[in-house]
């Protein structure tokens, strides 16, 4: 069973809404840059039980604007949503309403799942004048993200707290979410797209970096449909995902017990199998997603993390859906490093960039990763089967 979890106490949605304006002078507010105001305007619209005091930018993230915002003892995240990437953010705020209410209701979640508040209207989100939606989560206090795994033991957290959040979300009628991202992990769409703007490589690359990617994509793509393919076929069923469980969207506590999966954007119906790729193609690589240095999966963390995983989900994975699991590791890295690299190709339109060609150079990092575990495909098998027949 997954360890139940103390639920913090949700701070009050009671409408005060003179607790919630920012407490300033007249005279503060007209010194201040415009951008500031905006965002302690922002942050002033939604229900809190005590003023803003401060709004800074927080985290790292590659596609949504994140803020912590203190309001008397307590700290909030204050986020826009990228309506580039999201084309109905009302949708995800929905779908998390859903998934929060699910956990309440279950007697041993096992997964910590942040709250929403609600504005002074009761709406999950706020309006900028721009149009932009911002939503607003409590801060889950005493606990810390990793940037890499420093042992088994934190590997076998992650997997415990990937395969409690599936068990979960496994009794939440599928009906009952929208799609959040439309098209998200269909890998054969990736691939198209990414065949559409090859024209924009005149001739041979100048690049070695570049024709390097490219080369490694065209002799793989034949691979790149398994999970799809089998989904078409009915051999795998559709179930809720989260969508991006990467290392960076799990909480830890100070004794390293993993509480929480947050980043819910892409919480939708999907395939199980591209979390647990993308899982462990987050923790697993040493290297890491996007510094120089040797990029490898890591059997000694991987072993550890997929019996984390199993322990909470051999009794309703399908015997198919073990079966690719294998491929799912192999497919979650070339996935992200097609995407990467289509993304350099059209002038890094969806992922963050802070220098020209990161994006190729972060395709390179995970189509290494996909090489690396090429090489281990015997090694990777058996473990599967150990984890989840042994």
């Amino acid at each position: 069973m997954c360890a139940a979890l103390t639920e913090q106490a949700h701070p009050s949605l009671s409408r005060q809404a003179h607790h919630a304006r920012p407490r300033m002078t007249q005279a503060a507010t007209n010194h201040q840059p415009a951008a500031d105001r905006l965002l302690e305007s922002i942050a002033g619209a939604f229900d809190l039980p005590a003023p803003v005091d401060k709004v800074e930018p927080h985290g790292r993230g590659l596609i949504n604007d994140t803020y912590r915002v203190s309001a008397g003892d307590r700290r909030y995240l204050l986020q826009r949503i990228n309506a580039r990437v999201f084309p109905d953010p009302p949708r995800i705020m929905a779908n998390h309403q859903t998934l929060a209410r699910h956990a309440r209701s279950a007697p041993d979640p096992g997964v910590r799942i942040p709250m929403l508040l609600l504005t002074h209207r009761g709406a999950p989100w706020a309006r900028d004048p721009a149009g932009g939606y911002w939503r607003m989560m409590e801060f889950i206090e005493d606990t810390l993200t990793l940037n890499e795994l420093g042992d088994a033991d934190q590997a076998r957290e992650v997997g415990r707290l990937l395969g409690c959040f599936h068990t979960l979300i496994q009794s939440l009628p599928l009906d009952q979410l929208g799609i959040a991202l439309p098209g998200f992990h269909d890998t054969p769409a990736y691939l198209d797209r990414f065949m559409a703007n090859l024209p924009r490589v005149d001739g041979e690359p100048s690049d070695p970096l570049l024709a390097e990617t490219i080369d490694c994509v065209l002799a793989r793509r034949s691979l790149a449909t398994r999970l799809a393919d089998a989904h078409a076929r009915g051999g795998i069923p559709t179930r809720v995902t989260h969508g991006d469980p990467k290392l960076d969207n799990i909480l830890f506590d100070p004794a390293g017990q993993g509480i929480a999966l947050i980043d819910l954007d892409t919480l939708q119906p999907g395939l199980v199998l591209h979390d647990i790729g993308d899982c462990l193609r987050s923790c697993c690589n040493r290297g890491g997603e996007s510094a120089p240095g040797r990029v490898a999966l890591d059997l000694t963390l991987a072993a550890p993390l997929l019996e984390g995983y199993a322990s909470q989900t051999r009794a309703w994975l399908t015997r198919a859906e073990v079966d690719l699991i294998e491929a799912a590791i192999w497919l979650m890295p070339f996935e992200l490093g097609l995407r990467f690299l289509t993304d350099h190709l059209e002038g890094d339109r969806y992922f963050k960039v802070s220098a020209p060609g990161q994006n190729l150079r972060k395709a390179a990092i995970q189509l290494a990763l996909v090489r690396d575990i090429e090489s281990q495909s015997a090694a990777i098998g058996a473990l599967v089967e150990a984890c989840f027949r042994g």
